[in-house]
């Protein structure tokens, strides 16, 4: 099992309170992804989310409280994930993507209310929507069921 730790940015925007998502397209679909990827080794989580934030962003934030974990079991590719979702405050910069470091095609914000609606991966937007009224940790979440996109 492959971990992936991930990060939750957000922004109050127009009243309303949008996250930082990387837009993807597989398989002819649109998918969105928090920012993360795959630590090194000898990297803590919260590390690898630092490196992949700067690397791929060019930005800087402070990632502070684990807001959630849960498995990804995709048994039609024996790619088994775990997720590690940790909020991040204190974004530093103007995001933009760096097109050496990630395949994303675009950054975009994305309303909360908004986000069961998407293709997102992990497919958490159910599981996050109410972290934003409670600041609780959410824990582990146990199976995040998620459409394979071929």
């Amino acid at each position: 099992m492959k971990v992936r730790p991930s990060a939750l940015i957000w922004r109050q925007n127009a009243g309303q309170t949008e996250v930082l998502l990387m837009r993807y397209n597989y398989g002819g679909q649109d998918v969105y992804a928090l920012p993360g990827g795959n630590p090194d080794r000898g990297e803590i989580l919260t590390e690898t989310v630092i490196r992949e934030i700067r690397e791929e962003l060019g930005v800087s934030v402070d990632v502070s409280e684990m807001i959630l974990a849960g498995e990804m079991l995709l048994t039609q590719r024996n790619d088994d994930v775990l997720h590690v979702v940790f909020a991040a405050r204190n974004l530093q910069g103007e995001p933009a993507l760096n097109p050496a470091e990630t395949t994303a095609l675009e950054l975009t914000w994305k309303p909360i209310a908004e986000l069961d609606q998407l293709n997102l991966y992990p497919n958490i937007g159910l599981k996050i929507q109410p972290w934003f009224s409670s600041a609780t940790y959410l824990g582990y979440v146990g199976r995040i069921e998620q459409q394979y996109f071929g």
